[in-house]
């Protein structure tokens, strides 16, 4: 397992001894990387047993132990130096798995941390306790559609096209979610074009009823469940009513867009970043 502790100013590889003989090592032990702790609500009525009436996932709680070595004494110092300035900052914890991929939560130091000055010249071990508000891993890496422009043709050109006239196109694509809980995509729709409307997987309407001229922007965050422009002024406004911002399960999915008065110089990019219950 490789790990990297990193904030604004800093970068620790936390597999250094391994790779190099000097730096920092995670050792065996680690804990808060499995599957995260619940929250679940039961209703218990008159009669035997429980009703589930649902669950909050908690913050993540991580331990890990770590071996810092260096060169001598005065290396060893600065090395622990270093750990302490990463702690000190909001950080991120990495994880980067066996082909290649890279996913990542933000944490805080929430304790431990000692030293003991006695333990050698060179090597001293100690144990950080990290807190993550969001328990998801979440990859480094978007995984994204394009769809339309110059590049790729006519508008939804790779879709399963249901053209209904001929300024107005409507299809579904498959979009592939690599992580093992559902993402949430981010739709950036560039004009011109009005009407834009994306359907989920399972039939949830989203409806942004506004214009764009060309080369004007539209991005709507599902996670985040926002609606701007390319300029970051808010368009909530402009949704349909009911809106449902939603989401996208692990594996194949098939979604549907559909965007009116469109030219062959509309666009739609749809992005999203799978998040992972758990990292081995």
């Amino acid at each position: 397992m490789k790990l990297e502790l990193s904030s604004a100013s800093d970068r620790l590889d936390l597999a250094g001894v391994q790779t190099d003989g000097v730096g920092f090592q995670a050792l065996a032990g680690i804990t808060g990387l499995g599957l995260p702790q619940l929250a679940v609500q039961w209703l218990e009525g008159a009669g035997d047993g429980a009703a589930y009436r649902g669950r909050r996932v908690l913050p993540r709680d991580i331990d890990i132990p770590l071996d810092i070595v260096g060169r001598d004494r005065v290396h060893l110092a600065e090395l622990v130096t270093r750990l302490a300035r990463v702690l000190a900052d909001e950080c991120t914890l990495t994880y980067a798995d066996d082909v290649g991929g890279r996913w990542s939560t933000p944490v805080r130091w929430t304790g431990g941390g000692a030293i003991d000055p006695g333990l050698g010249d060179r090597d001293t071990q100690t144990v950080i306790s990290l807190r993550a508000p969001n328990p998801y891993f979440l990859s480094e890496s978007a995984q994204t559609v394009s769809i339309g422009g110059a590049a790729s043709g006519a508008f939804l050109s790779t879709l399963v096209a249901l053209p209904v006239a001929p300024s107005q196109a409507i299809g579904s694509v498959q979009l592939s979610n690599d992580g093992d809980v559902a993402a949430y995509p981010v739709w950036e729709v560039t004009g011109p074009g009005d009407t834009f409307k994306a359907i989920s997987p399972t039939g949830e309407t989203l409806q942004w009823s506004g214009t764009l001229a060309v080369g004007e922007k539209l991005v709507i965050d599902m996670g985040a469940g926002t609606v701007r422009d390319g300029n970051g002024v808010n368009k909530y406004s402009l949704l349909a009513t009911a809106p449902r911002f939603w989401s996208v399960p692990p594996g194949q999915s098939t979604v549907t867009a559909s965007l009116l008065n469109t030219t062959s110089a509309s666009k739609v990019v749809c992005s999203w970043r799978p998040r992972k219950w758990v990292v081995i």
